[in-house]
């Protein structure tokens, strides 16, 4: 009996134990979004609006996302500045550094993040760090950038408030991928005027028909990249050119297709065929 009782002790104690941590990592992360101030003169609200608290945690990790998502929506967190000011933005991960930046770059763009500076990055033995500044009106909103970057098989696990004009990101890739169409066999894609390189995944595909519209000046510029966008190959014509047959290499997951001096040189489409499985 004694045994059963301190068993159950012991059970209970374990459980409060950890109902009270995950409470405070809960409310000591929700005081690193907001300042001093504003926590101690909505504390009784800030209660109520994170209950359950369980609810702001995923697998045993707080959801920073969704901590400012909700002090956003409820008038506890202003994103936006008075005027436009240099916000700083530091993306931390321990995936491929060249398929990081990529991905990023193209996820920051779709957020309407064209004209940025990169400001430091670093590479150690457990992790890659790259950051970069802008002028905006507005801090990024975690919502927006974590939907961008599920595209990309990636996701926010770790989100900090350095200032109001400074924020660090830390990000899963692990499943992390180019967002791009897929070439199937057998199905032609018409690739049509275009002010960026065409990319594409090719990863389930062994050759490749690139024919070229009579009213282009194409001299191609082809890159081959793995799965962690280290460069296979590179493959150059200088000459126009309007027909081009390419195996592609055993490893080619992504291809870029350009043309050696300016895009302007296809002033209609490209057409890819699409031949045989990998």
């Amino acid at each position: 009996m004694v045994k059963i009782f301190f068993s159950l002790f012991l059970f209970f104690s374990f459980s409060f134990a950890s109902e009270a941590t995950q409470e405070d990592l809960l409310r000591e992360k929700i005081k690193t979004f907001l300042d001093a101030s504003v926590y101690k003169e909505n504390k009784g609200y800030i209660e109520i609006l994170f209950s359950p608290k369980s609810d702001y945690f995923t697998q045993d990790r707080v959801d920073a996302v969704k901590i400012v998502t909700t002090l956003k929506n409820n008038g506890l967190l202003n994103l936006f500045f008075k005027k436009p000011r240099e916000l700083r933005l530091r993306f931390k991960t321990s995936g491929s550094p060249l398929l990081f930046v990529k991905i990023m770059g193209d996820t920051l763009r779709n957020i309407g993040y064209y004209r940025y500076v990169t400001q430091e990055s670093h590479l150690d033995s457990s992790e890659f760090t790259w950051s970069i500044s802008l002028v905006s009106e507005y801090a990024t909103d975690p919502l927006i950038l974590q939907k961008e970057l599920q595209k990309n098989g990636c996701s926010i696990v770790d989100l900090q408030r350095n200032s109001m004009t400074d924020w660090t990101y830390t990000l899963d890739m692990r499943d992390g991928h180019l967002n791009l169409d897929s070439l199937k066999a057998g199905q032609e894609m018409a690739l049509k005027k275009s002010l960026s390189a065409y990319w594409l995944n090719v990863s389930e595909v062994k050759t490749l028909q690139i024919q070229s519209s009579k009213s282009n000046d194409w001299y191609p510029y082809i890159a081959y990249y793995d799965s962690s966008l280290h460069l296979l190959e590179v493959v150059k014509k200088n000459e126009k050119t309007s027909k081009i047959i390419l195996e592609l290499p055993k490893y080619a997951e992504y291809i870029k297709i350009s043309d050696m001096y300016t895009l302007k040189n296809i002033k209609d489409s490209l057409v890819v065929y699409p031949v045989g499985l990998r």
